[in-house]
């Protein structure tokens, strides 16, 4: 069964809108997917008019029950290692990682989203890094378009291949329709240095899951997933 690992340079850079365009893709091809996020925090921070919480958007473009997506879920918008301990829960990360395992050998793509950036923690010295090793799948990376984005994408392509583990991709967005100089000189740079393939996502109205579908559609799908064990 094939399955990916979404992490991001940082925090806010788009992990889940990318993660939902990966399984939106996915359905468009005929797929059965299973789309994860094991912990999330920040469920107190009020979502107003912007797209709702990370479950609820990923079960919007899945079909996945958003409480499914998310097992462990926290309301202060820290990293959730902190957030655990706040709420007094012990993370199992054994249980976590054979959950994983179990839902992945019951569809065709598994999409596992991190918090934050590669190197969070999850409980102790355990984190997100540690978990893609364990479940052994390839890495896909959001990153911003923008300015400083080169560095940051750089020093998570080198931790990841570190790790043992492949990099599938590394994804911009949202992208513009007209990129500037230096965005365009950002992708064709970390396409180089990086030696990884590189695609783009747009814009996206979160109130239009057909954007999703027509992103996804776009992304290189079969190369995102095809060193997946």
């Amino acid at each position: 069964m094939a399955g990916v690992f979404v992490t991001g340079t940082d925090t806010g850079v788009g992990k889940t809108f990318l993660s939902a365009a990966l399984a939106a893709g996915s359905l468009q091809q005929g797929r059965t997917v299973c789309v994860r996020k094991p912990l999330l925090s920040g469920l107190d921070e009020p979502t107003g008019d912007g797209p709702p919480h990370d479950h609820l958007l990923l079960g919007l473009a899945s079909g996945c029950e958003p409480n499914a997506i998310a097992p462990l879920r926290f309301g202060p918008a820290v990293s959730p290692h902190l957030a655990a301990a706040l709420a007094g829960v012990e993370v199992d990360q054994h249980k976590m990682v054979a959950d994983l395992k179990r839902d992945q050998s019951a569809v065709d793509r598994l999409i596992v989203e991190g918090a934050g950036g590669w190197r969070v923690p999850i409980s102790g010295a355990f984190g997100f890094r540690e978990l893609a090793v364990e479940l052994g799948l390839p890495v896909v990376i959001a990153a911003r378009p923008g300015l400083g984005t080169i560095n940051h994408c750089l020093l998570t392509i080198e931790s990841v291949r570190s790790a043992g583990l492949h990099v599938s991709g590394v994804v911009f967005g949202p992208w513009p329709d007209q990129p500037n100089q230096m965005q365009a000189d950002n992708i064709a740079t970390v396409q180089r240095l990086g030696e990884v393939t590189t695609a783009t996502l747009p814009f996206i109205n979160h109130l239009n899951i057909a954007e999703f579908d027509h992103a996804g559609a776009n992304l290189p799908l079969d190369e995102i997933f095809a060193k997946s064990r």
